[in-house]
């Protein structure tokens, strides 16, 4: 029998413009490779003819016609409508031109319905990806087709085909679900409503009737019943997207005919179905989850109209759920009816769990049942330990039995919190008592009694302290975790031992410091553990501990209470980190580093470490893989190079030795992954070396100058810092022999503070430069030097420019002094200073932040106003004096940042980030004027011998200028150091 669709296919595309031919020259022996048909990213080398000219016009509607084709052969079809639906997702918007987009639509829904399963699917999310662009604006035809083919297809029984429709109109319509709520979402909205509400509750309802009919009669055809159980779970999901914004009229004047079904599902049983085996179970329970998913919406967005039906729903959930619990297949209808309940326990409803008896068979029914380790959660702990500590450590497991059990027990103690306490502390004891009787056996019913109180406990705002009224903690820990911690098998029940860290982790805070400190090298033995998750445990916690502050903020454990296992505890991490699956476990190499911030390391401990890190790093450099994990690498390099060898210097060429060669290879074999951190690591140790510098770094330095090397931006933060510490460090050679360098640096310094992106940068090398080099030697450049500075002020000058830019010129002046300031911006154009003075310095200086910045510049402009500036010019030496006083009287909060502050590492660290610094190689910033202690009373001591000098003068000057708050507040600062300004 002729498909009508191919027909109509066919008929078309005689009036198109592109020849099939040519195209397709088909071999019939040609059969499509697995991933070209089976998959949504086509091989490309499989059919070539099929993908060179997707660019020409018209080629989407002969490929169109290929799928429609019934001579051709099924798997070249099937892989027709892949390549068709790929090339939707590229070429639909840009490329494929309109009469070929309305000859497409006029087809695709008439097409997909008549094809077989698999190339229905396939045009299925093709249309979806053409309604993604143009539906429903663009496509005002589509939805009317569909209710049209929905209606018919329904009517021949056709649920293959009325499916294939029901599961295109749920990917159009989920984007009621996750996107903003906005006005023009709202009438894509109530088109859909107006034009799909009425034929979706009537083919819900017709399907209802079918499935009744055929459970009637006693002998449902399973295949049949699947087909109509999969409609209705669809049904359901369109459903959803379209209350899930708010509950519109057409569902509340309609709610019981929905609400009377939702319930028969719940509370029916399907042998046919159920008893055939899993996958039958799985697609009604999947309708079931999709109505717990919808009456939870009516139950948070409509509660009032919705609590007729509320008491039925849950005791349909309830019955259903004490079913569910008890079976390990059952995951997803488990977690949403928990949800459910969870979500009536929190709203004005929630006395349906008010009765003892409620919470008695919810906590042993429930409870229990979802938290009690299974088959499944031993396999994922054992192969998987990265996936296992996400859930269970990282709280990534909402999602999961074991964790929206004890969210229902969180959501009802809200507002029963007593007894829910008491029901849930007898459970704890209960199963506490049942491994006391017999260990071996019934030790997960241990685990469940930790995993209740840590899951259930309260963590406090602000902080990361815990708290549970279900145990006494003091008292829980000695008679349930420090049994497990103190056994001799770091292997038995890993499980369990894992269990016990983690409360050891969680209630940090409230175990004392000798409690801990006697439990400490137990921990440090469970590093030595086969499994993955314990040691990764045992790491956490030694992590953890390490960070416990008391009142205060004075840190709980110094480097003198790690020094008696702090050798043991060093072994057992990198032994660790040899074992199968952890050779990059990021808990391990996060506890080393936390190690090194706390311990006193030794020249016996800091040599093998050093080593240790080396060859993870040289590891790591071959294949990196894992950021995070390679992060708190180079942070511990940088702290262990930091806290050893600024103690003993004697260390430096051992680290180097060990180091070098393998920066080295990061930069010759071009890891660019690891670029930063690189040059950040040489920099520390370029700064940790006394000058003259070795050979080897001045190649380093020769290397370092070439403009290649800067081009790339995530690079560059880094090599700042590296090159300050080169100017700092190989001054000499500058000064003696390196005009030919200076001119290169100078030359990185224009490139880098003519863009926005990276004039900052340009400017920490200048000030580099300022410092550590002698006027004499500078004094050729000086004049190129402004004119860079005074071009990027003129064509693009931002506020983080202009405080760069009186930053660099307060450091000049407290250098080389104002005068050499004056002249050689003079030089370059005559009266820039005093223009500069007036219309950048002054307005700008208030908005100056940071306290080493604070201080040079007030000292600098001070030394202005009582240095340099003449009384007659009264009004620019008065309103810098008003500038002063305000930037210093003014609180550091109020200044103004417009730099957000850099993000934690954790939220960031990733091989796409611009970069990533490292924390634990910067340098302590360098006070330029270490003389003086406060710029406070630097200005009123300058203050008061200027105006010794000239008497009467300059309060009269301060009367004219100063706004009234700064004469008050310059007044005070005078009173508070004595002086008078006469």
């Amino acid at each position: 029998m002729t498909n009508p669709a191919c027909n109509t296919t066919l008929h078309i595309y005689t009036h198109t413009h592109l020849d099939i031919n040519p195209i397709f020259r088909l071999n019939p022996r040609y059969k499509p490779s697995r991933e070209w048909s089976g998959t949504s990213k086509p091989n490309n080398s499989s059919c070539p003819h099929i993908r060179s000219p997707a660019n020409r016009p018209n080629y989407g509607l002969a490929v169109l016609r290929l799928v429609g084709e019934p001579s051709v052969d099924e798997q070249i079809r099937q892989s027709a409508a892949v390549n068709f639906k790929n090339h939707l997702k590229v070429h639909w918007a840009p490329h494929v031109n309109a009469p070929e987009k309305e000859q497409i639509k006029a087809l695709i829904v008439t097409l997909m319905v008549n094809s077989s399963p698999k190339i229905q699917a396939q045009l299925s999310e093709a249309l979806t990806i053409i309604g993604k662009h143009d539906f429903p604006k663009a496509w005002q035809t589509l939805l009317p087709e569909l209710v049209g083919t929905l209606d018919r297809l329904s009517q021949a029984n056709d649920y293959v085909s009325v499916n294939g429709v029901l599961a295109t109109v749920n990917s159009l319509f989920k984007k009621f679900r996750y996107q903003f709520k906005t006005n023009e979402l709202l009438l894509d909205l109530n088109y859909c409503l107006d034009n799909f509400a009425k034929p979706l509750l009537e083919v819900f309802k017709w399907t209802a009737v079918l499935i009744d009919s055929a459970m009637g009669s006693g002998t449902a055809n399973a295949g049949v019943l699947k087909g109509y159980i999969e409609s209705q779970r669809l049904c359901c999901r369109i459903f959803y997207s379209l209350n899930f914004m708010e509950l519109l009229e057409f569902f509340e004047d309609h709610m019981y005919e929905w609400m009377i079904e939702f319930n028969t599902y719940l509370t029916s049983r399907y042998p046919t179905l159920e008893d055939s085996g899993k996958d039958g179970l799985a697609l009604v329970d999947e309708l079931r989850a999709a109505i717990c998913e919808n009456i939870s919406l009516y139950t948070e967005k409509e509660e009032d109209l919705f609590q007729k039906y509320l008491g039925g729903f849950v005791e349909a959930v309830w019955g259903l759920l004490v079913a569910a619990s008890n079976s390990s297949t059952r995951e997803r209808l488990t977690v949403t009816a928990i949800k459910f309940l969870t979500t009536v326990s929190t709203s004005v409803s929630h006395s349906l769990f008010a009765r003892d008896d409620i919470l008695q068979q919810i906590s042993q029914s429930v409870v229990i049942p979802n938290v009690m380790l299974r088959d499944e959660d031993e396999e994922l702990f054992e192969m998987n330990y990265v996936e296992f500590i996400r859930r269970d450590m990282e709280g990534s497991d909402l999602d999961t039995r074991r964790r929206i059990a004890c969210e229902l027990l969180k959501g009802i103690a809200l507002n029963y919190k007593e007894n829910v306490t008491q029901k849930v502390s007898a459970q704890v004891q209960t199963l506490l008592a049942s491994f006391a009787e017999n260990p071996s056996a019934n030790w997960k019913h241990k685990d469940c009694a930790i995993y209740l109180v840590v899951s259930l406990a309260t963590k406090k705002a602000g902080g990361t302290s815990v708290s549970t009224d279900l145990v006494d903690v003091e008292s829980f820990f000695g008679s349930v975790i420090v049994p497990e911690l103190r056994s001799h098998d770091v292997d038995g029940f890993p499980m369990l031992k894992a269990g016990a860290l983690k409360f050891f982790t969680m209630f940090r805070n409230q175990i004392s410091k000798p409690v801990a400190m006697a439990l400490l090298p137990d921990v440090v033995r469970f590093l030595g553990a086969e499994s993955n998750v314990v040691h990764s445990y045992a790491a956490s916690c030694v992590e953890k501990l390490l960070l416990v502050k008391d009142d205060g903020g004075r840190a709980r454990f110094s480097g003198a209470d790690v020094s008696p296992f702090l050798l043991a505890l060093m072994t057992n991490l990198f032994n660790a980190l040899q074992k199968p699956e952890s050779e990059e476990n990021q808990y391990l190499m996060k506890c080393i580093m936390r190690v090194f911030g706390v311990a006193n390391v030794s020249h016996e401990i800091a040599l093998p470490c050093i080593n240790g890190l080396a060859t993870v790093l040289n590891r790591v450099c071959q294949n990196p893989k894992n950021p995070l994990f390679n992060h708190y690498l180079f942070e511990s390099v940088a702290l262990l190079i930091r806290r050893a060898c600024e103690q003993d210097p004697s260390l430096i060429s051992a680290f180097e030795k060990s180091l070098l060669p393998i920066l080295d290879m990061i930069l010759s074999k071009d890891v660019s992954e690891f670029f930063p951190y690189a040059f950040q690591l040489l920099a520390q140790l370029v700064d940790l070396n006394r000058s003259p510098l070795p050979g080897n770094y001045m190649d380093i330095f020769a290397v370092l100058l070439k403009p290649d090397l800067w081009k790339k931006s995530a690079n560059v933060p880094a090599l700042v810092p590296l090159l300050q510490a080169f100017l700092r460090k190989a001054a000499h050679e500058l000064n003696q022999q390196g005009q030919g360098r200076l001119v290169s640096v100078l030359g990185l310094f224009n490139t880098l503070v003519s863009s926005p992106s990276t004039d900052e940068q340009g400017f920490y090398v200048l000030n580099t430069v300022i410092e550590n080099l002698g006027y004499d030697v500078i004094s050729p450049y000086i004049s190129h030097i402004w004119v860079a500075l005074f071009n990027r002020l003129q064509s693009n000058r931002t506020v983080k420019f202009i405080k760069s830019l009186i930053i660099f010129m307060s450091l000049f002046l407290v250098k080389h002094g104002s005068q050499k300031l004056a002249d050689s911006m003079n030089d370059v154009q005559p009266n820039i200073f005093r223009t500069i003075l007036e219309h950048f310095w002054v307005p700008n200086l208030k908005i100056i932040a940071g306290s080493m910045e604070l201080k040079l510049t007030s000292v600098a402009s001070t030394k202005i106003i009582c240095e340099f500036l003449s009384p007659s010019d009264s009004t620019l030496w008065g309103k810098m004096l008003d500038s002063i006083v305000t930037l210093l009287s003014r609180p550091e909060e109020d200044r103004v940042e417009e730099e957000p502050e850099v993000p934690d590492f954790n939220e960031t660290v990733g091989y796409n980030a611009t970069f990533v610094n490292l924390y634990n190689a910067g340098r302590k910033e360098e006070d330029p004027l270490q003389e003086i202690n406060d710029p406070k009373q630097f200005l009123v001591e300058s203050l008061a011998k200027l105006s010794a000098l000239s008497p009467g003068t300059f309060p009269r000057i301060i009367n004219e200028n100063l706004e009234p708050s700064n004469q008050a507040a310059l007044l005070q600062l005078c009173s508070s150091y004595n002086l008078t300004i006469v």
